[in-house]
Protein backbone atom coordinates (compact mmCIF):
# COMPACT_ATOMS: atom_id res chain seq x y z
CA UNK A 1 0.00 0.00 0.00
CA UNK A 2 1.53 3.14 -1.49
CA UNK A 3 0.72 6.61 -0.14
CA UNK A 4 1.41 10.26 -1.03
CA UNK A 5 0.94 13.44 0.11
CA UNK A 6 2.31 17.23 -1.39
CA UNK A 7 2.56 20.03 0.89
CA UNK A 8 1.43 23.39 0.19
CA UNK A 9 5.02 24.61 -0.35
CA UNK A 10 6.02 21.15 -2.54
CA UNK A 11 7.39 19.03 -0.11
CA UNK A 12 6.49 15.34 -0.68
CA UNK A 13 5.81 13.06 1.46
CA UNK A 14 5.05 8.68 0.24
CA UNK A 15 5.21 5.97 2.45
CA UNK A 16 4.37 2.28 1.61
CA UNK A 17 3.23 0.54 4.36
CA UNK A 18 3.83 -3.50 4.56
CA UNK A 19 1.98 -4.33 8.27
CA UNK A 20 4.27 -7.96 8.60
CA UNK A 21 7.33 -6.11 8.72
CA UNK A 22 8.24 -4.98 12.61
CA UNK A 23 10.95 -1.88 11.44
CA UNK A 24 10.63 1.34 9.70
CA UNK A 25 12.65 3.16 7.43
CA UNK A 26 12.20 7.05 6.88
CA UNK A 27 14.56 8.88 4.56
CA UNK A 28 14.61 12.32 4.34
CA UNK A 29 15.83 13.46 0.96
CA UNK A 30 16.93 16.50 -1.41
CA UNK A 31 17.65 16.36 -5.15
CA UNK A 32 20.01 18.31 -4.99
CA UNK A 33 23.70 16.97 -4.59
CA UNK A 34 27.37 17.12 -5.66
CA UNK A 35 26.44 17.93 -9.68
CA UNK A 36 24.59 21.27 -8.73
CA UNK A 37 27.93 22.68 -6.83
CA UNK A 38 30.15 25.01 -8.53
CA UNK A 39 34.22 23.65 -9.43
CA UNK A 40 35.21 26.38 -6.05
CA UNK A 41 32.74 25.02 -3.38
CA UNK A 42 32.91 21.19 -4.45
CA UNK A 43 32.67 19.09 -1.70
CA UNK A 44 30.32 21.37 0.23
CA UNK A 45 26.88 19.33 0.16
CA UNK A 46 29.07 16.22 1.49
CA UNK A 47 30.51 18.30 4.34
CA UNK A 48 27.01 19.49 5.17
CA UNK A 49 26.11 15.60 5.09
CA UNK A 50 28.25 15.56 7.91
CA UNK A 51 27.68 18.36 10.05
CA UNK A 52 24.30 17.61 10.56
CA UNK A 53 24.91 15.21 12.63
CA UNK A 54 26.93 17.33 14.83
CA UNK A 55 24.54 19.23 17.10
CA UNK A 56 20.95 21.04 16.69
CA UNK A 57 19.50 23.81 18.74
CA UNK A 58 18.13 20.79 21.11
CA UNK A 59 20.71 18.10 20.86
CA UNK A 60 24.58 17.54 21.07
CA UNK A 61 26.24 15.45 18.79
CA UNK A 62 26.71 13.03 21.67
CA UNK A 63 22.96 13.50 22.21
CA UNK A 64 22.04 12.16 18.91
CA UNK A 65 24.05 9.12 18.81
CA UNK A 66 23.21 8.34 21.96
CA UNK A 67 19.83 8.44 20.89
CA UNK A 68 19.70 6.72 18.60
CA UNK A 69 21.52 4.17 20.06
CA UNK A 70 18.59 3.71 22.60
CA UNK A 71 16.05 2.90 19.95
CA UNK A 72 18.07 0.11 18.66
CA UNK A 73 18.01 1.84 15.55
CA UNK A 74 20.58 3.01 12.48
CA UNK A 75 21.16 7.10 11.67
CA UNK A 76 23.32 8.03 8.59
CA UNK A 77 23.30 9.73 5.57
CA UNK A 78 24.43 9.46 2.10
CA UNK A 79 25.34 11.85 -0.98
CA UNK A 80 25.44 11.75 -4.19
CA UNK A 81 25.57 13.56 -7.21
CA UNK A 82 21.87 14.32 -7.61
CA UNK A 83 20.67 14.05 -4.36
CA UNK A 84 21.61 13.87 -0.03
CA UNK A 85 20.03 11.58 1.69
CA UNK A 86 19.26 11.32 5.74
CA UNK A 87 18.03 8.15 7.58
CA UNK A 88 16.84 5.98 10.55
CA UNK A 89 15.72 2.78 10.65
CA UNK A 90 13.69 1.67 13.49
CA UNK A 91 11.40 -0.51 15.28
CA UNK A 92 8.10 0.44 13.92
CA UNK A 93 7.25 2.02 17.96
CA UNK A 94 9.89 4.19 17.71
CA UNK A 95 9.19 5.75 14.42
CA UNK A 96 7.26 9.21 16.45
CA UNK A 97 11.14 9.63 18.03
CA UNK A 98 13.27 8.48 15.33
CA UNK A 99 10.91 11.18 12.85
CA UNK A 100 11.63 13.95 15.40
CA UNK A 101 15.34 13.18 15.36
CA UNK A 102 15.50 13.40 11.83
CA UNK A 103 13.80 16.53 11.50
CA UNK A 104 15.92 18.52 14.67
CA UNK A 105 19.09 17.43 12.65
CA UNK A 106 17.33 18.41 9.22
CA UNK A 107 15.49 21.72 9.83
CA UNK A 108 17.80 22.87 12.82
CA UNK A 109 21.66 21.82 12.81
CA UNK A 110 23.66 25.08 14.01
CA UNK A 111 27.28 23.83 12.63
CA UNK A 112 28.97 24.76 15.54
CA UNK A 113 32.39 26.53 14.73
CA UNK A 114 34.56 23.99 16.67
CA UNK A 115 32.71 21.01 15.29
CA UNK A 116 33.04 22.36 11.60
CA UNK A 117 36.74 22.62 12.18
CA UNK A 118 36.77 18.96 13.51
CA UNK A 119 34.94 17.23 10.76
CA UNK A 120 36.58 19.15 8.32
CA UNK A 121 39.77 16.86 9.01
CA UNK A 122 37.71 14.21 9.26
CA UNK A 123 36.49 14.73 5.38
CA UNK A 124 40.36 15.30 4.61
CA UNK A 125 41.35 12.05 6.52
CA UNK A 126 38.45 10.26 3.92
CA UNK A 127 39.64 11.65 0.84
CA UNK A 128 43.75 10.53 1.67
CA UNK A 129 41.78 6.95 3.02
CA UNK A 130 40.15 7.01 -0.73
CA UNK A 131 43.15 7.61 -2.15
CA UNK A 132 44.90 5.12 -0.85
CA UNK A 133 42.64 3.19 -1.73
CA UNK A 134 43.48 2.62 -5.45
CA UNK A 135 40.37 -0.13 -6.49
CA UNK A 136 38.21 2.91 -5.03
CA UNK A 137 39.96 5.76 -6.65
CA UNK A 138 40.45 4.56 -10.32
CA UNK A 139 36.27 5.05 -10.26
CA UNK A 140 36.88 8.69 -9.30
CA UNK A 141 39.67 9.27 -11.66
CA UNK A 142 37.24 7.45 -14.12
CA UNK A 143 34.24 9.63 -14.14
CA UNK A 144 36.18 12.44 -13.62
CA UNK A 145 38.20 11.85 -17.13
CA UNK A 146 34.42 10.92 -18.61
CA UNK A 147 32.76 13.73 -17.69
CA UNK A 148 35.65 16.21 -17.65
CA UNK A 149 34.34 20.23 -17.79
CA UNK A 150 30.99 19.31 -16.83
CA UNK A 151 29.54 18.78 -13.25
CA UNK A 152 29.09 15.31 -13.26
CA UNK A 153 32.92 14.89 -12.86
CA UNK A 154 32.80 16.51 -10.02
CA UNK A 155 34.07 14.31 -6.75
CA UNK A 156 31.52 13.38 -4.18
CA UNK A 157 34.04 13.93 -1.67
CA UNK A 158 35.80 17.08 -3.33
CA UNK A 159 39.22 18.19 -2.79
CA UNK A 160 41.88 18.99 -0.21
CA UNK A 161 41.81 22.56 -1.87
CA UNK A 162 38.04 23.09 -2.01
CA UNK A 163 37.61 21.37 1.82
CA UNK A 164 40.21 23.36 3.12
CA UNK A 165 38.27 26.61 1.82
CA UNK A 166 34.81 26.58 2.45
CA UNK A 167 33.72 28.42 5.35
CA UNK A 168 31.13 28.49 7.71
CA UNK A 169 29.27 31.22 6.16
CA UNK A 170 29.50 29.40 2.74
CA UNK A 171 27.91 26.07 4.22
CA UNK A 172 24.84 28.12 5.85
CA UNK A 173 24.12 29.72 2.55
CA UNK A 174 24.31 26.58 0.58
CA UNK A 175 21.95 24.97 2.81
CA UNK A 176 19.06 27.51 3.27
CA UNK A 177 19.19 28.14 -0.30
CA UNK A 178 19.95 24.80 -1.68
CA UNK A 179 17.58 22.61 0.53
CA UNK A 180 14.35 24.22 -1.05
CA UNK A 181 10.91 22.67 -0.27
CA UNK A 182 10.16 21.32 -4.00
CA UNK A 183 13.40 19.42 -3.94
CA UNK A 184 12.66 17.72 -0.50
CA UNK A 185 10.82 14.19 -0.68
CA UNK A 186 9.96 12.30 3.03
CA UNK A 187 10.42 8.57 2.46
CA UNK A 188 9.23 5.97 4.74
CA UNK A 189 8.34 2.18 4.07
CA UNK A 190 7.90 -0.31 6.36
CA UNK A 191 4.84 -1.33 9.43
CA UNK A 192 3.72 2.85 9.07
CA UNK A 193 0.78 4.65 8.83
CA UNK A 194 0.60 7.23 6.09
CA UNK A 195 -1.33 9.52 8.11
CA UNK A 196 0.79 9.25 11.05
CA UNK A 197 4.18 10.13 9.21
CA UNK A 198 1.81 12.81 7.87
CA UNK A 199 1.03 14.15 10.99
CA UNK A 200 4.87 14.00 12.34
CA UNK A 201 6.25 16.06 9.86
CA UNK A 202 3.91 18.07 8.32
CA UNK A 203 3.96 20.91 11.22
CA UNK A 204 7.70 21.38 10.67
CA UNK A 205 8.02 21.14 6.97
CA UNK A 206 5.11 23.12 5.96
CA UNK A 207 7.44 26.06 7.27
CA UNK A 208 10.53 25.56 4.75
CA UNK A 209 11.29 27.87 2.46
CA UNK A 210 14.08 29.06 -0.39
CA UNK A 211 14.51 31.98 -2.99
CA UNK A 212 17.19 30.09 -4.70
CA UNK A 213 16.40 29.28 -7.98
CA UNK A 214 18.76 26.59 -10.39
CA UNK A 215 20.61 26.89 -13.35
CA UNK A 216 19.14 24.84 -15.74
CA UNK A 217 21.27 21.56 -15.70
CA UNK A 218 24.13 21.08 -18.11
CA UNK A 219 23.27 18.47 -20.25
CA UNK A 220 25.63 15.76 -21.68
CA UNK A 221 28.55 16.84 -21.95
CA UNK A 222 30.68 17.00 -25.92
CA UNK A 223 33.98 16.53 -23.88
CA UNK A 224 36.20 13.48 -23.92
CA UNK A 225 35.22 12.26 -27.66
CA UNK A 226 36.30 9.56 -29.61
CA UNK A 227 38.39 7.26 -27.93
CA UNK A 228 40.93 8.62 -24.55
CA UNK A 229 43.52 6.70 -22.77
CA UNK A 230 44.64 8.06 -19.25
CA UNK A 231 47.28 6.08 -17.30
CA UNK A 232 47.86 7.08 -13.87
CA UNK A 233 51.37 5.92 -12.61
CA UNK A 234 51.29 4.27 -9.28
CA UNK A 235 53.40 1.79 -7.30
CA UNK A 236 51.15 -1.04 -7.64
CA UNK A 237 51.41 -4.92 -7.59
CA UNK A 238 47.96 -4.58 -10.43
CA UNK A 239 47.13 -2.98 -13.22
CA UNK A 240 43.47 -1.36 -12.67
CA UNK A 241 41.67 -0.88 -15.35
CA UNK A 242 38.22 1.01 -15.98
CA UNK A 243 37.32 0.88 -19.56
CA UNK A 244 33.55 2.23 -19.76
CA UNK A 245 31.16 4.18 -22.62
CA UNK A 246 28.17 6.48 -22.72
CA UNK A 247 24.70 4.81 -21.42
CA UNK A 248 21.26 5.99 -20.42
CA UNK A 249 19.55 8.35 -18.23
CA UNK A 250 17.32 6.89 -15.38
CA UNK A 251 14.09 7.31 -17.14
CA UNK A 252 15.18 6.05 -20.18
CA UNK A 253 12.84 3.84 -22.50
CA UNK A 254 15.76 1.54 -23.14
CA UNK A 255 16.60 0.79 -19.69
CA UNK A 256 15.72 -2.27 -18.68
CA UNK A 257 17.74 -3.33 -21.81
CA UNK A 258 20.62 -1.67 -20.50
CA UNK A 259 20.27 -3.30 -17.01
CA UNK A 260 20.36 -6.96 -19.06
CA UNK A 261 23.14 -5.99 -21.65
CA UNK A 262 25.12 -5.00 -18.23
CA UNK A 263 24.17 -8.18 -16.56
CA UNK A 264 25.38 -10.01 -19.31
CA UNK A 265 28.50 -8.94 -19.91
CA UNK A 266 29.51 -8.48 -16.29
CA UNK A 267 27.20 -8.45 -13.81
CA UNK A 268 27.57 -11.71 -11.92
CA UNK A 269 29.52 -15.25 -11.83
CA UNK A 270 28.13 -16.15 -14.80
CA UNK A 271 28.79 -13.10 -16.68
CA UNK A 272 30.70 -12.96 -20.07
CA UNK A 273 33.73 -10.93 -18.63
CA UNK A 274 33.96 -13.32 -15.40
CA UNK A 275 34.00 -16.63 -17.58
CA UNK A 276 36.41 -15.04 -19.70
CA UNK A 277 38.32 -13.12 -17.42
CA UNK A 278 38.91 -14.89 -14.58
CA UNK A 279 37.42 -18.51 -14.55
CA UNK A 280 38.99 -19.58 -18.22
CA UNK A 281 42.17 -17.36 -18.15
CA UNK A 282 42.39 -16.89 -14.66
CA UNK A 283 44.03 -13.17 -15.19
CA UNK A 284 41.89 -11.47 -12.74
CA UNK A 285 40.47 -12.18 -9.09
CA UNK A 286 37.84 -9.17 -9.18
CA UNK A 287 36.11 -8.33 -12.76
CA UNK A 288 32.90 -7.13 -13.33
CA UNK A 289 30.82 -4.18 -15.51
CA UNK A 290 27.92 -1.69 -13.75
CA UNK A 291 26.31 1.06 -15.03
CA UNK A 292 25.59 4.39 -13.94
CA UNK A 293 22.37 6.02 -14.60
CA UNK A 294 21.63 10.11 -13.87
CA UNK A 295 18.27 12.16 -14.65
CA UNK A 296 20.13 13.04 -18.48
CA UNK A 297 23.03 10.76 -18.92
CA UNK A 298 25.30 8.30 -17.59
CA UNK A 299 27.69 5.54 -18.16
CA UNK A 300 28.84 1.48 -18.31
CA UNK A 301 31.96 0.62 -17.00
CA UNK A 302 34.19 -2.08 -16.71
CA UNK A 303 36.54 -2.95 -13.95
CA UNK A 304 39.19 -5.26 -13.42
CA UNK A 305 42.36 -5.73 -11.43
CA UNK A 306 45.22 -7.95 -13.36
CA UNK A 307 48.97 -8.37 -13.73
CA UNK A 308 50.18 -5.82 -15.29
CA UNK A 309 51.73 -7.91 -18.15
CA UNK A 310 48.61 -8.95 -18.63
CA UNK A 311 46.70 -5.93 -18.70
CA UNK A 312 46.56 -5.48 -22.55
CA UNK A 313 44.78 -9.09 -22.29
CA UNK A 314 42.52 -8.18 -19.86
CA UNK A 315 41.25 -5.02 -22.08
CA UNK A 316 40.99 -6.80 -25.19
CA UNK A 317 38.84 -9.48 -23.95
CA UNK A 318 37.09 -6.53 -22.83
CA UNK A 319 36.85 -4.86 -25.87
CA UNK A 320 35.61 -8.32 -27.80
CA UNK A 321 33.05 -9.22 -25.34
CA UNK A 322 31.51 -5.51 -25.87
CA UNK A 323 31.78 -6.23 -29.86
CA UNK A 324 30.37 -9.27 -29.51
CA UNK A 325 27.02 -8.24 -28.03
CA UNK A 326 26.37 -5.67 -31.25
CA UNK A 327 27.36 -8.03 -33.35
CA UNK A 328 25.97 -11.11 -31.99
CA UNK A 329 22.34 -11.99 -30.80
CA UNK A 330 22.34 -12.76 -27.09
CA UNK A 331 21.06 -16.68 -27.05
CA UNK A 332 17.92 -17.00 -25.77
CA UNK A 333 19.14 -19.50 -22.26
CA UNK A 334 21.81 -16.82 -21.50
CA UNK A 335 19.47 -13.58 -22.06
CA UNK A 336 16.26 -15.83 -20.12
CA UNK A 337 18.87 -16.69 -17.19
CA UNK A 338 20.54 -12.57 -16.87
CA UNK A 339 16.70 -12.17 -16.97
CA UNK A 340 15.55 -14.13 -13.66
CA UNK A 341 18.74 -12.63 -11.93
CA UNK A 342 17.59 -9.52 -12.29
CA UNK A 343 14.20 -10.04 -11.54
CA UNK A 344 15.20 -12.27 -8.55
CA UNK A 345 17.70 -8.94 -7.07
CA UNK A 346 14.80 -6.57 -7.19
CA UNK A 347 12.30 -8.91 -5.22
CA UNK A 348 14.74 -9.89 -2.59
CA UNK A 349 15.71 -5.88 -2.20
CA UNK A 350 11.85 -5.50 -1.17
CA UNK A 351 12.33 -7.41 2.15
CA UNK A 352 14.33 -5.05 3.41
CA UNK A 353 12.24 -1.76 4.57
CA UNK A 354 15.51 0.70 3.83
CA UNK A 355 15.65 -0.77 0.18
CA UNK A 356 11.85 -0.23 0.03
CA UNK A 357 12.56 3.33 1.02
CA UNK A 358 15.04 3.99 -0.88
CA UNK A 359 12.76 2.75 -4.34
CA UNK A 360 9.94 5.22 -3.38
CA UNK A 361 12.61 8.18 -3.35
CA UNK A 362 14.66 7.47 -6.06
CA UNK A 363 11.15 7.03 -8.02
CA UNK A 364 9.78 10.32 -7.46
CA UNK A 365 13.49 11.94 -7.89
CA UNK A 366 14.15 10.55 -11.41
CA UNK A 367 9.96 9.33 -12.61
CA UNK A 368 7.98 12.21 -10.31
CA UNK A 369 6.09 8.98 -9.59
CA UNK A 370 5.92 5.22 -7.80
CA UNK A 371 6.28 2.51 -9.94
CA UNK A 372 4.66 -0.48 -9.21
CA UNK A 373 7.81 -3.86 -9.37
CA UNK A 374 5.17 -5.84 -11.25
CA UNK A 375 5.96 -2.88 -14.24
CA UNK A 376 9.30 -2.85 -13.66
CA UNK A 377 9.46 -6.91 -13.63
CA UNK A 378 7.07 -6.64 -16.89
CA UNK A 379 9.66 -4.26 -18.26
CA UNK A 380 12.43 -6.93 -18.16
CA UNK A 381 9.99 -9.56 -19.70
CA UNK A 382 9.23 -7.71 -23.08
CA UNK A 383 13.25 -7.01 -23.54
CA UNK A 384 14.35 -9.26 -26.67
CA UNK A 385 17.84 -10.12 -27.99
CA UNK A 386 17.47 -7.58 -30.83
CA UNK A 387 16.64 -5.23 -28.06
CA UNK A 388 19.61 -5.71 -26.48
CA UNK A 389 21.71 -5.82 -30.79
CA UNK A 390 20.02 -2.94 -31.11
CA UNK A 391 21.39 -0.79 -27.90
CA UNK A 392 24.61 -2.22 -27.71
CA UNK A 393 25.36 -1.42 -31.47
CA UNK A 394 24.00 2.47 -30.46
CA UNK A 395 26.41 2.58 -26.97
CA UNK A 396 29.80 0.90 -28.56
CA UNK A 397 30.06 2.56 -31.36
CA UNK A 398 33.67 4.15 -30.07
CA UNK A 399 32.37 8.09 -29.84
CA UNK A 400 32.71 7.81 -25.62
CA UNK A 401 35.32 5.31 -25.07
CA UNK A 402 37.10 6.44 -22.41
CA UNK A 403 40.37 3.77 -20.28
CA UNK A 404 41.93 4.17 -17.54
CA UNK A 405 44.76 2.32 -16.29
CA UNK A 406 46.80 2.45 -12.52
CA UNK A 407 49.84 0.92 -11.96
CA UNK A 408 52.90 0.25 -13.17
CA UNK A 409 52.15 1.73 -16.71
CA UNK A 410 55.66 1.87 -17.99
CA UNK A 411 55.55 -0.52 -21.48
CA UNK A 412 52.28 -0.54 -22.12
CA UNK A 413 51.43 -0.32 -25.25
CA UNK A 414 47.74 1.13 -25.79
CA UNK A 415 46.39 3.97 -27.55
CA UNK A 416 43.02 5.06 -28.19
CA UNK A 417 43.63 4.42 -32.04
CA UNK A 418 43.90 0.74 -30.81
CA UNK A 419 40.27 0.46 -28.53
CA UNK A 420 38.43 -1.08 -31.38
CA UNK A 421 35.35 -2.87 -30.27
Amino acid sequence: MTNSTVLTNGVRLISQRVEYMHTVSIGIWVANGTRHETPDHNGIAHFIEHLLFKGTERRTARQISHEIDSMGGILNAFTGHEYVCYYAKVLASFLPRAADLLTDIFLHSNFPADEIERERKVILQEIKMRDDAPDECIHDRFHESFWKGHPLGLSVLGSEETIGRITRNDIIAYKQSRYRPEDIIISAAGNVDHNELVGLMEKAFSGVSSGWVPAAPAGEPDSSPGRCVHLIERDLEQSLICLGTRALPQDHPDRYALYLLNTILGGGMSSRLFEEVREKKGLAYSVYSYVISHADSGSLVVYAGTEQKHCREVIDIALREMGRLKREAVPADELDSSREQLKGKILMSLESTDSLMTRLAKNEIYLRRYQPVEEVLAGFDAVTAEDILALAGRLFDGSRLNLEVMGKTAGLDVTGEQLVF
